[in-house]
């Protein structure tokens, strides 16, 4: 195989690849999926406000101590306790609003869907296959 043929080949995957990945990120799916991070990271900044602004002045002013503390350890370096306790707060905060908003897509994904009884499809198709299985045992 020479040069040319090789270079044609390596031309033929890589339009293959590059056609294959735009019909990959034209998709629905990976659409609202960049939806969701951009909405994502919107969120985020409102629950870091809402912690740091609302519920840290609310701790320190029931607690009477200061939540955005520090400890100092060796060589001038500190740990910022109270800046890992307010992510800590801003997880939870994110997982129970996304798990809230999940719930309630779920929901609203099945109004209107009846429940299908199962039972009655899968005994009709045990029906079928044990005929076609006793057709076959007899030939």
């Amino acid at each position: 195989m020479d040069k040319k043929d090789q270079i044609k080949k390596f031309e033929e995957k890589g339009k293959g690849f590059f056609d294959e990945f735009k019909a990959f990120a034209l998709k629905g799916n990976v659409m609202d999926m960049a939806i969701g991070v951009i909405i994502g990271a919107a969120f985020s900044d409102v629950v870091t406000a809402l912690t740091k602004d609302i519920i840290n002045p609310l701790i320190n002013g029931i607690g009477g101590a200061k939540f955005g503390g520090s400890i100092n350890i060796y060589g001038g370096q500190k740990i910022l306790i109270g800046d890992f306790i307010t992510s800590v707060i801003n997880f939870f905060l994110m997982a129970f609003v996304l798990f809230i908003l999940l719930k309630f897509f779920n929901r609203l994904a099945s109004i209107g869907h009846k429940k299908e009884d199962k039972t009655l499809a899968k005994s009709a198709e045990v029906k079928l296959l044990e005929e076609i299985r006793d057709e076959l045992k007899e030939k």
